[in-house]
Parts: structure tokens; sequence; C-alpha cells
């Protein structure tokens, strides 16, 4: 047992010296203060990353097809009324939503911010007094509602100004003198309008596209496709150089937020001066995935943007006022994925930084006492000459 012992006594890597023949220094004493500072500062700094997460960044080729994309929008524009402005959207694919009314909702605001009145969009049912019927008559007590459409649909009832405005605009018709139509006469339409002159409406919602490249815009009026341009009426009984498009976005993203995700046009707001037209935001939009350490993943999108203000001359009739939105997709998706370091990675630099630093300034300790050592022998030679 004991010859055991002694085998085991001559592996030993660590042989130990008497402390008789230990020679301690005043720069051995400061080189150990410094090297066990830097030592704790570096242990704290290794834990400091064990404790938290990291987060790690990968590109791949976005390979999704047929998904759809979110919009989540709230935009205010404080010179121009909810009665007139739309929201319409399309895509390359040439799918259409003109006038979207579904997840929209619209607060009237005042010159100073203030809500006057919050509602989903739509006009609202209608008022019947007497209504003008298709065949041309007043409605009698004894008969049911069937109003004129003025000549869009001859086979359909409107029965209210939407109505009117909805089957125009199936037409392609502009609705000149919104006024002179029985419906929007008795709903107050016009009247409506004109009481609004002067306020702001705030638009928030949300909006559900293809995931292709397209656009979505506000604007005055209504919106009808003519057979190659989409065309805003504006209801001639307004100049165009009444609308106002200043706006603020209070808010603008493509799908959920994630942690550290940035939302460019946050806050973002234009003044209109003296030059009115299409503002136009140009986005590029970036699949993004992001996986917490739990496993759970977020799909969502990050967007770059540059603006441009394109001004109308009022000779073309393409030419619309209004903000868009033109977005496009990279083809590129971004992943962020939550990582903890493990402890056995933690514990490898612990040793490596007590290991490394204890050995550095063992070295420099060296390296000070022998040349300390060096220059006082030198020195008793030069007295003894």
């Amino acid at each position: 047992m004991e010859s055991l012992m002694n085998k085991i006594r001559k592996l030993d890597a660590y042989p130990k010296i008497s402390e008789d023949f230990y020679s301690r220094t005043l720069s051995g004493g400061f080189i150990t203060i410094i090297s066990s500072i830097i030592m704790l500062l570096l242990f704290f700094s290794e834990l400091r990353l064990y404790v938290h997460t990291a987060t790690e960044t990968k590109l791949i080729v976005d390979t999704s097809r047929g998904e759809h994309l979110r919009i989540n929008f709230d935009v205010t524009f404080p010179a121009l009324p909810c009665s007139v402005l739309s929201l319409d959207a399309m895509d390359i694919s040439g799918e259409q939503h003109l006038d979207v009314k579904h997840d929209i909702v619209k607060k009237r605001i005042d010159y100073h911010g203030n809500v006057i009145d919050s509602r989903p969009d739509g006009i609202g049912s209608s008022k019947i007094e007497k209504p003008l019927q298709r065949h041309g008559g007043r409605l009698e007590h004894n008969e049911t509602y069937c109003g004129s459409c003025y000549g869009a649909l001859d086979d359909d009832c409107c029965n209210s100004c939407q109505d009117v405005r909805e089957a125009y605009r199936s037409k392609g018709w502009a609705l000149s003198h919104p006024d002179l139509i029985d419906q929007c006469k008795r709903e107050g339409f016009f009247k409506r309008v004109k009481n609004e002159e002067g306020e702001g409406c705030n638009m928030y919602g949300f909006l559900e596209v293809n995931k292709v490249a397209g656009n979505f815009h506000f604007a005055p009026g209504k919106s009808f496709q003519l057979p190659y341009f989409q065309i805003h009426n504006p209801l001639a009984s307004f100049q165009w150089d009444t609308f106002n498009i200043t706006h603020r976005i209070n808010r603008l993203n493509f799908g959920d937020d994630f942690p550290g995700v940035v939302n460019p046009l946050d806050g973002a707001q234009w003044s209109q001066g003296t030059l009115s037209g299409m503002f136009q935001y140009f986005i590029k939009v970036v699949p993004t995935v992001y996986k917490d350490v739990k496993g759970k993943a977020i799909k969502s999108n990050q967007f770059s943007v540059t603006q441009h203000l394109r001004g109308i001359d009022g000779e073309s009739f393409q030419d619309l006022h209004g903000v868009f939105f033109f977005y496009d997709l990279s083809p590129i998706k971004v992943t962020f994925t939550e990582e903890h370091v493990s402890f056995f990675h933690f514990l490898t630099n612990v040793c490596a930084i007590v290991g490394g630093v204890f050995t550095v300034s063992g070295i420099l300790d060296s390296i000070i006492y022998h040349g300390q050592k060096a220059i006082k022998k030198k020195m008793e030679l030069g007295k003894f000459m």
C-alpha cells in the first residue's frame, strides 16, 4: 500500500517548496493585488453573460409561400375629415381592397386633437321619411322601400347614400353631386361633410393582405377602378386645394412586436406646406422570426423606409392626393434566437480567466524580480570597483 502511495506521490505535478525558501517582495504584492482585481472584474463579466441570454442572428433565404401579411396602423390626419377619408389596398397579384371598412375605426378629432366621436367606419342606416322610390314616386305606407341607384344598377335597390356611392364606384363613375342624391340628402351626408370641415381624423386598425409586394393608401374621397387606373373621386363639391394631407403616424408595423424591434415610422409626422400631392413611403419589409429561450417563435417583420413627396399639377387624372405606403418584401429572412450559455462553458471560461491571469502575473513578477536582482548586483559590483 505504501509503495502505491509513493508511486502516486511521484506523479505530483505541483511540488511544494518549504516556506523557508520563499522570498516575498513589494512588487510581487502589488502584482498580486492588481491581478486579483482583474480576476474579479473578468469573473463578474463572465457571470453576467452566463445569467443573461445571448441573441444569435442568422440570415436565411425566405422560402415561405402563400402566407398573409398583417399591417397594423394608427395614423392621424389633423386637417382631413373622417367623412371623406378612405383606405385602399392592392398588390401585384391583382387583389384589391377598395374603401376598406372592416377592422377599421375612425375618430373625429378637433383642431387640438381632442376626440369628438369614435365609431367603426361606415355611414349607417338611412332615415326613411317618404323617400324616393326606384320607379320615381314617393314611398307610401303600404310599399317596400327600394331606392334608385340613379342609372348605376338597373335591377337592384340603393337604400342608402352608401349604396349609391358603392353602385357608382362599381361602374367606375364619379359621384359628382351627392347633394342631388335623395338618399344622401335624407341622411345628411353632404351636410355632415360640410359640418366636419375643419376637423381631423384618427384612423387605426389593421389590414390582412397577401404576402407579396403592394401598397395601401389613405386618400380623400371614394376610389373606383378603370381598366388600367385607380381613381379617387374627392366629391366635386369640394376643391382639390381644400385637402390638407398633413399627417402623423402614431404606429405602423408589419406583424407582432418582439424584443428589440424598432419601427422607424412610429411617431413620424409631415406637415403640408404650399405644395400638395402624393406623399409616398417606400418600405422594404424583412421577414423576421424571433425565438425565445423557451422555444416560442414570433413570426413578424422589420422594415426600412424612404419617403418622397410627388407634387400634383392637376393635369393628370391619375394624380391622387393622399398618403401612400408602397411595400416590397426582402427574399432574406432574419432569425433571432435567444440562448443561455451552458454551465460548462461558463466554468471553462472562469478557469481560463483564473489560470491566464495567474500565469501572466507570475511571468511579469518573475521579470521584475530578476531585473531588480540584476540591477542590484551590478550596483554592488560598482561599489567595489
